[in-house]
């Protein structure tokens, strides 16, 4: 008879801790308008993005990504006629078949009369693995 190993290991869920490249509120609301997410997984890919949409806060430093070590993972809520919302990448976990990133509006607005379009831009370490947003 045949049976599994109890004693092989078995894959522990981790929390990754991602690397910020952006987060505010005054992100270009005519690129795609709706509540998404988005992974970048090139430079062609990226740079395009970046000179293309990044129009009202200066590029940061972290937003130059070496692609053979990261992905950018990238939240954006829709754009809101008041300020005060947020859109807030608050977790990456790493489990044995995917990459769970959970995406929350932890901040839910009638701050201020400007409109505002929240975005939150991170990197994390490349993977071959799905990922899956919740």
């Amino acid at each position: 008879m045949l049976s599994c190993n109890s004693d092989e290991p078995k894959f522990q869920s981790i929390e990754i801790t991602p690397i910020l490249i952006g987060k505010g509120v005054f992100f270009n609301g005519n690129y795609n308008p709706t509540q998404h997410n988005e992974i970048f997984t090139n430079t062609t890919q990226w740079n395009g993005f970046v000179s293309n949409v990044w129009e009202t806060d200066p590029i940061p430093d972290e937003a130059n990504v070496d692609f053979d070590m990261y992905k950018v993972i990238a939240a954006f809520d829709e754009p809101r006629s008041n300020g005060g919302h947020s859109i807030d990448i608050i977790s990456v976990t790493e489990n044995a078949e995917n990459i769970t990133i959970v995406v929350e509006k932890l901040l839910n607005g009638d701050a201020t009369t400007i409109p505002t379009r929240p975005y939150h831009f991170v990197k994390i370490p490349i993977s071959n693995k799905e990922i899956i947003f919740e």
